[in-house]
């Protein structure tokens, strides 16, 4: 694999005399880009002393980035489960908190990416945070040329996903999100997220949609298991609590000792991460990757192995992966030796920045990103019974994922049970907390289970 070429940060355009024109999305991309808008909520706090407005009588001002659509399209980069901090709070805008600062940032009409300030006591710090964040140092145009060369398969996925760029975020909040992540579905990780980030300093709001900084070790060590659990986080307050508490124990604090793990080969800082009450080594990988500049660290997990044994048609990640790099392992059960397998397979196909072509795939295999691929791209298909349920098919009956909707006077739930033989207690259940309890039956049982 050749090294890439660094970015250039801010390089200036040459204007041409004749006007551009960019053709206009296609109605089904421009449907889903549309559904995916946040609506604005009717709280209202004071603007902060930093703050800029952002009314309809004083809007946005956007700054130019220089990322074409080909670096950076916001669409794959934010709502695909690298961060849950960040937010769309209009078309195509996404807006969260890096530190101390808030952003907004967006997909202008020429494909360049413009930013915009909310919050800052220091507008160059901020914008080098953000360059930071972004990974700018990277081009990922070229990065996906050269993947395009070694993989035909690879090239025709990624005419349709191009710009989903690996954010570099800090340590700690990635670590928690992680934490929240497991065993979870987005809406529920979102939700827990927003719990823990509205206990750090309230940086304003963007069309609604309150932002904080994301607390510190210290802010968070304060909170109790209870707290947690009272939130909804289930078994997983115990092991956010010990985090913390194993963090804090560390010689010269918990954040520096997260920030050495970037000069540590990948396997040590897995190792190291996986010390962390709550990391194994899928999580400990998503770390890596998201946070400290592992470029080459895969995630891999028995979701991720259901995926790749699939039989369906297209170019998913299982043609990929068990056709093209470890055809052997076709039908095998998943070891964490197949997981260092299955990783090395994805290093010695794409080189250096392997996690960078995962997370594409990884994309690729998202609902909410299907509008905006050919239909023969998609590796799953669903099947409604006539009872209402919702299975993914091309797995064994003991993978399918069952999806079930109950419903009870305000409340609806919808949970997804991996074992055909729990489904019979596990409905009935659904029904009786719903029923009797005027809260999400998904908390209850996490609660009664772990």
């Amino acid at each position: 694999m050749h090294s890439l070429k660094p970015l250039p940060l801010m390089a200036k355009r040459q204007r041409s005399s004749q006007p551009l024109s960019f053709p206009k999305p296609q109605s089904t991309i421009q449907k889903a880009l549309d559904a995916m808008v946040v609506k604005p909520r009717t709280s209202i706090t004071k603007p902060l002393k930093h703050q800029q407005s952002t009314s309809p009588t004083n809007p946005i001002k956007w700054i130019p980035l220089n990322m074409g659509k080909s670096e950076l399209f916001l669409p794959l980069t934010f709502p695909t489960g690298q961060t849950f901090t960040w937010k769309q709070t209009s078309t195509l805008q996404f807006t969260g908190s890096i530190g101390p600062h808030l952003f907004s940032l967006k997909q202008l009409h020429n494909g360049d990416v413009g930013h915009h300030i909310h919050q800052t006591s220091d507008e160059s710090t901020a914008k080098l945070a953000l360059l930071n964040f972004l990974n700018v140092g990277i081009s990922l145009s070229q990065m996906w040329d050269e993947f395009s060369a070694s993989d035909l398969r690879f090239a025709e996925l990624a005419k349709y996903l191009g710009g989903a760029r690996v954010l570099r975020q800090d340590p700690v909040e990635c670590l928690i999100q992680f934490l929240c992540s497991s065993n979870n579905n987005i809406a529920r990780i979102t939700k827990l997220v927003d719990f823990i980030s509205s206990l750090g300093q309230c940086l304003g709001t963007v069309n609604g949609l309150m932002f904080y900084e994301f607390p510190s070790l210290e802010r968070l060590s304060l909170l109790s298991e209870q707290e947690l659990r009272d939130a909804g986080f289930g078994y997983r307050a115990k092991y956010i609590i010990g985090t913390v508490k194993a963090l804090q124990s560390k010689p010269g604090g918990g954040a520096p000792w997260l920030a050495s793990l970037h000069e540590m080969d990948l396997q040590d800082a897995v190792q190291a991460l996986s010390t962390l009450p709550g990391v194994g080594p899928k999580v400990a990988a998503c770390i890596a990757l998201f946070s400290l500049d592992q470029h080459h660290a895969i995630p891999v997990d028995t979701h991720v192995w259901q995926l790749l044994m699939s039989n369906t048609s297209g170019l998913g990640v299982d043609k990929i992966a068990i056709r093209h790099l470890i055809p052997e392992l076709a039908g095998a059960r998943l070891t964490p030796k197949l997981c260092s397998h299955v990783a090395d397979a994805f290093v010695d196909k794409y080189g250096k920045y392997a996690g960078w072509a995962q997370n594409l795939l990884f994309i690729a295999e998202l609902p909410s990103q299907r509008a905006l691929i050919p239909s023969s791209f998609w590796s799953t298909k669903e099947e409604k019974s006539a009872y209402g349920r919702k299975r993914k098919t091309g797995s064994g009956n003991n993978h399918l994922a069952e999806s079930f909707y109950t419903s009870a006077p305000e409340v609806k739930t919808y949970v997804c049970f991996q074992r055909l033989s729990l489904q019979p207690v596990m409905s009935m259940c659904l029904c009786i907390c719903n029923a009797f309890y005027k809260q999400d039956a998904v908390q209850i049982l996490d609660n009664v289970l772990c």
